[in-house]
């Protein structure tokens, strides 16, 4: 459009034309389309909620068939005040998310020293809690049974780390 055109309040041309996007325009158009597929690419292969927006969300729920096990993966904490308390896994709790852990749970289960992150986590965001000293990785697991809770769920330690200072 030359400078001579003119356009309307909305920015259209008086006479209701197309404006055609030009060869730059198309470029970076096609460019910003390949670079968020390879992004997403990136995070779907190394699948961790660590590229989000760029891959997987490991916390999508699904169907549960009837008669089925559900898994619950979660941080149980001994505190320096003598209690025992599970762990809040979000960010404003321990600093990481429970996604996080549930994809990372192999990882910890081969170095619980990983859970050290955790306890560093919640001492940071919460210096006038009580501090934590012991963690257990534990897998909840919930047996169905024609689509009821079949008993209650059984535990599993996965994994524990005395907390260094």
């Amino acid at each position: 459009m030359t400078s001579g055109q003119q356009r309307t309040e909305d920015g259209a041309r008086p006479d209701g034309s197309d404006i055609r996007l030009g060869r730059v325009g198309k470029a970076v158009r096609i460019l910003v389309a390949l670079v968020g597929i390879a992004l997403l690419i990136n995070g779907s292969v190394r699948a961790t909620d660590d590229a989000w927006p760029f891959g997987p969300m490991s916390q999508y729920a699904g169907a549960v068939a009837d008669d089925a096990s559900i898994t619950y993966t979660r941080i149980s904490a001994q505190t320096d005040a003598g209690t025992t308390v599970d762990v809040p896994l979000n960010i404003e709790g321990a600093g990481v998310a429970r996604a996080e852990i549930e994809a990372r749970t192999g990882e910890i289960v081969a170095d619980p020293s990983l859970l050290q992150s955790v306890a560093d986590g919640w001492a940071r965001k919460h210096p006038d809690q009580p501090k934590y000293v012991k963690l257990e990785l534990i897998r909840d697991t919930t047996t169905l049974v024609k689509g009821r809770v079949d008993g209650p769920p059984k535990s599993e330690v996965l994994a524990t780390w005395q907390v260094h200072r």
